[in-house]
């Protein structure tokens, strides 16, 4: 059985006040955050979001071919969210790079998290992909994360 994107989306609920875990993967997964300009263009855009009222930004990691992002969703839906964080950032990293078109493969996983989780702890994890990847030995050597907590 295949999945595709539509079928990512059944069932998908956006609520005012709940917390997600965001991911999004770069168009065949080409590692477009390797340098350090295209993955600055990123994090400014995930700050610039998350200044809105839409949302508030409480973890994220930019990795070389995808990103993490830990939300608490205050207005809107997570799709608007998230076409919103894919038109900038693709616009901006296009501009950069000298493309045009997408950047980013359609949809995005979302995961709800349930109260009694420690919000803290799911920072943690996903400040801590880049270490899981291999791409640093320490997490302060790599620069492109941030998190309310740590």
């Amino acid at each position: 059985m295949r999945f595709h994107g539509c079928d990512l989306r059944k069932g998908r609920v956006s609520l005012p006040n709940q917390t997600y875990v965001l991911t999004c993967v770069t168009l065949n997964r080409t590692a477009l955050f390797t340098d350090w300009p295209a993955a600055s263009s990123l994090a400014w855009e995930i700050h610039q979001i998350g200044q809105s009222d839409a949302i508030e930004s409480l973890a994220w990691v930019v990795m070389p071919n995808h990103l993490h992002w830990l939300v608490q969703l205050r207005t809107g839906s997570l799709g608007q969210l998230m076409q919103r964080l894919k038109s900038r950032s693709a616009i901006a990293t296009n501009r950069l790079n000298g493309g045009q078109g997408a950047i980013w493969q359609k949809g995005y996983h979302d995961r709800a998290i349930r109260n009694e989780e420690d919000l803290r702890n799911v920072a943690r994890y996903i400040v801590a992909n880049p270490l899981r990847a291999g791409l640093v030995k320490r997490i302060g050597d790599y620069p492109f994360w941030d998190a309310a907590w740590l």
